[in-house]
C-alpha cells in the first residue's frame, strides 16, 4: 500500500511513541525524515535516531523519544504543510510557535532548518510542522 503523506505518519508515530511512553518508535528512513529527525535532535525535543536496515534490505529509522521527569519533551507536534495544501512563508511571515518557547520545521533552499534558524541565515520556504 502506498502512503500519500510519509512525513505525516512519521509524525503520528512520534505522538503515539510520546503517549504511549515508548522508549522509542520505529519508522520507515527516507533523507527528508532524516533531515527533520536532526532538527528535532539539535533543538532536544529527541535523543537520536539511528537508520538500521532489515534483513530484507528495507531502510528503518530507529527514533529514540525523550522525557524530562517523566512527561514527553514532545507536548505538542503538528503537521503544517500537506500534499493537498501546501503552506510556504517567506522569512518575515515564518510563523512563532506558542510565542517562541516551540519551533517551527521549514524545508529550506539551505536545507531543512528551524525556524530560527530560518531566520538567521535570511531564508524562507515551506513550513513542514510545528513542534512544542
Amino acid at each position: 500500500m502506498s502512503m500519500s503523506d510519509p512525513l505525516a505518519d512519521m509524525i503520528t508515530r512520534i505522538r503515539n511513541g510520546q503517549r504511549a511512553y515508548k522508549g522509542a518508535v520505529m519508522s520507515p528512513a527516507s533523507k527528508m525524515r532524516a533531515r527533520i529527525l536532526d532538527v528535532l535532535k539539535r533543538e532536544g525535543y529527541i535523543r537520536g535516531y539511528e537508520v538500521e536496515t532489515s534483513e530484507d534490505g528495507k531502510a528503518a529509522i530507529s527514533i529514540e523519544l525523550k522525557y524530562h521527569e517523566g512527561e514527553p519533551v514532545i507536548r505538542q507536534i503538528t503537521r503544517v504543510s500537506k500534499p493537498g495544501r501546501r503552506v510556504y512563508s517567506s522569512v518575515n511571515d515564518l510563523p512563532r510557535v506558542a510565542n517562541g518557547l516551540g519551533i517551527s520545521i521549514v524545508s529550506t533552499p539551505k536545507g531543512v532548518l528551524s525556524d530560527a534558524e530560518a531566520r538567521e541565515q535570511n531564508v524562507g520556504g515551506e513550513v513542514i510542522c510545528k513542534v512544542f
